[in-house]
């Protein structure tokens, strides 16, 4: 649910279910933020684990200028101290709960020091409103000062075997400084489960008919990536989605993908893929049938992109 491609909310009581499913399946790691919906996704992951909360991790963000009390969605990002604290305290009432385990800033704000967000940070986490933060989709220099400011826990961006940009810098620097990684869109926004083939067309408002790296002339190209994913379903008796999956989860003991689903069928297919096991030479031989494949097209439209790898100010 942490990134839908509708341009509805799903139906509250079955997603409360589906939810409760993962849960009895073994899933403990739940991903939400207040740009969902706005606001909806918390409330509904707060009402579904209510009676259990104490077993699983929620993560939740902020950062985007969002109404606290309406939810309207306004221009640009907002990452003030003073905002950050009354947003977490709107998250904590939606998630039904008295602390985010691990809290991101969802994109940095240019126009706000990072150490000042980690001051803002560092007070809630005093309070204990706040266990561990991180950040996602950051420039490279942010993320160290805000790791020397207030120790990060994790780093969110998006990485699939159709986006595999952070592991020129964001990967090893991770590595470095001890930090965990969280994958968003592991299944490349569906197209690494094969759903997509060269024939399919987006609906409005669907983000993936402005994507370069599904238009007509691109599609094509980027499908050999399903068909390499379909061979090793077949080799392991699994499925693409658990290929995929489990390819992230062998690149490094700390990378933790996080995919979304609203169906029941898609969650226990992505919950088998912690069963799928890779020799290393199996990984060795399918890491370089990845790499051999140039994927063609921008990951992002540019009015989004122009969010990602954003540096904060200097603090004066």
């Amino acid at each position: 649910m942490h990134r839908t491609y509708q341009t509805t909310i799903p139906h509250r009581p079955e997603m409360i279910g589906l939810i409760r499913t993962a849960f009895e399946r073994g899933v403990t790691f739940f991903d939400t933020a207040e740009a969902y919906g706005p606001h909806e996704c918390e409330r509904i992951l707060g009402e579904a684990i209510e009676s259990f909360r104490d077993k699983v991790v929620i993560t939740s963000k902020f950062g985007w200028n969002i109404d606290l009390e309406t939810g309207e969605r306004r221009p640009g990002l907002n990452s003030r101290p003073e905002h950050i604290k009354l947003a977490v305290e709107g998250s904590l009432k939606r998630l039904r709960t008295d602390r985010v385990d691990l809290l991101y800033q969802h994109r940095v704000d240019p126009q706000v020091p990072i150490e000042d967000v980690a001051g803002a940070i560092k007070d809630l986490m005093d309070q204990g409103k706040v266990l561990h933060w991180g950040l996602s989709e950051m420039g490279l220099s942010t993320l160290r000062r805000a790791h020397a400011a207030v120790p990060l826990t994790a780093v969110q961006s998006e990485y699939s075997m159709l986006w595999r940009g952070p592991e020129q810098d964001v990967l090893p620097i991770c590595e470095e400084l001890g930090i965990g990684f969280v994958p968003w869109s592991p299944l490349g926004v569906g197209f690494l489960t094969g759903a997509i083939d060269a024939r399919t067309r987006f609906a409005e408002g669907d983000i993936r008919g402005v994507e370069g790296r599904f238009a007509p002339e691109n599609l094509p190209h980027n499908l050999a990536l399903v068909e390499l994913l379909k061979s090793w379903a077949e080799r392991k008796q699994a499925t693409r989605a658990q290929i995929a999956l489990a390819w992230l989860m062998v690149q490094k003991p700390w990378i933790v993908p996080i995919p979304g689903t609203t169906q029941v069928g898609h969650l226990l297919d992505n919950v088998g893929a912690g069963a799928v096991r890779f020799t290393p030479d199996e990984i060795a031989e399918l890491n370089d049938a990845v790499r051999a494949i140039q994927v063609q097209g921008q990951r992002l439209p540019d009015a989004v992109l122009v969010y990602s790898g954003v540096e904060a100010p200097a603090k004066s």
